[in-house]
């Protein structure tokens, strides 16, 4: 499956380096950036916008003209743009089934960042084992679980404080048939020397310390945003960065029991500072874009560049249908992390291990008869 955005942003380690959480000091990669850019102004529409406007766009966030041109062009590969040509002029679009995926996805970013529903204690594991020469399903067993919210606590033992829904266990086990039992249970007290927390699969000091970095840098913003002080072009890049970088936190915070978690946690005021941003810069950052992309459409400018709000994404956008002709593109469907066929609006995360589980429900192997 290949997904809008890749888990390697989140968790780099899933590509075999060493490193925990997001490396945000080296900046948003481009197709994020892209996809983000497009999402904000065209999800509701699917307009098509000038290549060179898009460019034009991303160069306001920092990406080269090179890297904004290849960012497309990998877009359109994977499915994800669909592209048109009129003489040496070209445009994009997202695709149907791309604006779906980041409709549901902008949905859930909000609803698994909002306060997280009670928890009764009971812990979700998944239990896997793969040999080692089957080191490309095992990867993408790994990333799915990411998504899906669930941590590490041992190699091939991974848990999450929510449930497991039922399309996501069977795509698991499309993924590995025979390979995963999914047990729930509540953590055995085996004492200090022996168990080990199941809160130890997430750095929580780590996550929120990323919480504090977010707060801290787009809480300074607000008075200007406030005020009607942010300019067009900073009002898009800011829109743009503090989205590509607030839909990360789900993954990192899969609503995880805000009993087991540190006093003045700040989920929800990461989540407000966010919507305060976002929707505060909605207005000068639609006409920015629209500006931009008349500079390069002239007179075949869409009227159909429209900003969404948190509002409207809690609503749920409905995307244009993707009318005549339409094709996905070889290998393209809904991001894993964002469809309602996974289930993450209901959220996920932490671990226990199979030394400190105690089973309190029914054990389910996944992928045998």
């Amino acid at each position: 499956m290949t997904s809008l955005f890749s888990i390697e942003e989140i968790y780099p380690e899933e590509a075999g380096r060493p490193v925990r959480l997001p490396r945000r000091q080296t900046g948003n990669s481009p197709q994020g950036l892209a996809v983000t850019l497009l999402a904000d102004y065209t999800l509701r529409t699917r307009a098509w916008l000038p290549s060179a406007a898009i460019v034009a766009l991303l160069a306001e966030s920092g990406v080269t003209p090179a890297g904004a041109r290849t960012a497309i062009s990998r877009l359109a590969r994977r499915g994800v743009l669909e592209g048109s040509r009129r003489g040496r002029h070209s445009s994009y679009r997202l695709a149907h089934a791309a604006a779906a995926s980041l409709a549901i996805g902008g949905h859930w970013i909000l609803t698994a960042t909002a306060t997280a529903r009670p928890w009764d204690g009971q812990w979700t594991l998944v239990a896997f084992t793969l040999p080692q020469e089957h080191s490309a399903q095992r990867r993408a067993l790994r990333g799915q679980l990411r998504w899906l919210g669930f941590a590490p606590l041992y190699d091939g033992l991974w848990i999450s404080p929510r449930t497991l829904p039922g399309p996501a266990m069977r795509h698991l086990a499309q993924l590995t048939p025979g390979t995963i039992s999914v047990f729930r249970g509540r953590q055995a007290d085996l004492g200090a020397t022996t168990g080990r927390d199941p809160l130890d699969a997430w750095d929580v000091e780590a996550i929120a310390g990323q919480y504090g970095d977010f707060v801290d840098r787009w809480q300074a913003l607000l008075p200007q945003v406030r005020s009607g002080q942010v300019g067009g072009p900073a009002a898009v890049r800011a829109r743009t960065e503090v989205m590509d970088t607030f839909r990360r936190f789900p993954t990192l915070d899969p609503q995880l029991p805000v009993e087991l978690l540190p006093a003045n946690w700040l989920r929800d005021p990461a989540r407000e500072v966010f919507a305060a941003v976002y929707d505060g810069l909605a207005d000068v950052a639609e006409r920015h874009v629209r500006a931009v992309v008349t500079r390069f459409a002239g007179d075949a400018a869409p009227d159909d560049v429209r900003a969404h709000t948190t509002g409207d994404l809690l609503a749920g956008v409905q995307p244009a249908g993707p009318g005549p002709g339409y094709n996905p593109g070889p290998g393209f469907s809904p991001a894993p992390g964002l469809g309602t066929d996974l289930g993450l609006g209901l959220g996920a995360g932490a671990g226990a291990g199979d030394q400190t589980t105690q089973a309190g429900s029914a054990t389910r192997t996944v992928g045998r008869r």
